[in-house]
């Protein structure tokens, strides 16, 4: 098991993954971690489909112009809804179930790349990308769509994280003119 910041520093965005299937158990370890997220007020506004089938990982990569081809090469993927009836900030904790979710992933040996969904547009621009994955996996309209995340062993390796390129003047202390030393 790696240490947080050493998740942080080899987590890198995978786009090309290996022909092997998830087993259930590395998913079922990273969906546990991904429950355990915090949410505002502890509303849990999530809901997680995992797609597996070939055809609808296909019509996934589809769904919006650019940033998305390679789900059709990726063994699995999670689409991450939250629902707005539960929570003002779905937004947010949606997008920390998927950050949850890639460290999980590199944890358990895999490797993940976050499809933006959330205001984005099919390929033809008449329609968004939430409602054209709506549509494929028959999500309820009170359920909003944030993104997608690819998942399976890596079939490519990227450098980590150079730690030397932390941009450590973004970091201020006590007011915005002061840095932190």
């Amino acid at each position: 098991m790696k240490d947080f910041c050493d998740l942080a520093r080899v987590r890198r965005s995978i786009r090309k993954f290996q022909d092997k299937a998830v087993e259930t158990d590395k998913l079922k370890g990273i969906l546990k971690a991904v429950l355990m997220a915090p949410s505002s007020k502890r509303s849990q506004p999530w809901q997680f489909v995992v797609v597996d089938e070939k055809e609808k990982l296909a019509a996934l990569s589809i769904c919006r112009e650019m940033g998305c081809k390679f789900l059709a090469e990726a063994p699995m993927a999670v689409v991450i809804l939250a629902d707005e009836t539960l929570s003002d900030v779905w937004v947010e904790d949606a997008s920390i179930t998927a950050s949850y979710m890639q460290l999980a992933a590199e944890d358990a040996g895999l490797g993940s790349c976050w499809v933006q969904v959330r205001n984005r547009k099919t390929p033809d621009g008449n329609d968004s990308t939430e409602n054209y994955i709506r549509g494929l996996l028959s999500i309820p309209e009170q359920y909003r769509v944030e993104c997608i995340v690819a998942l399976g062993y890596k079939e490519e390796e990227k450098n980590s994280f150079d730690e030397s390129k932390l941009k450590w003047d973004r970091v201020k202390y006590n007011h915005f003119d002061n840095q932190l030393k």
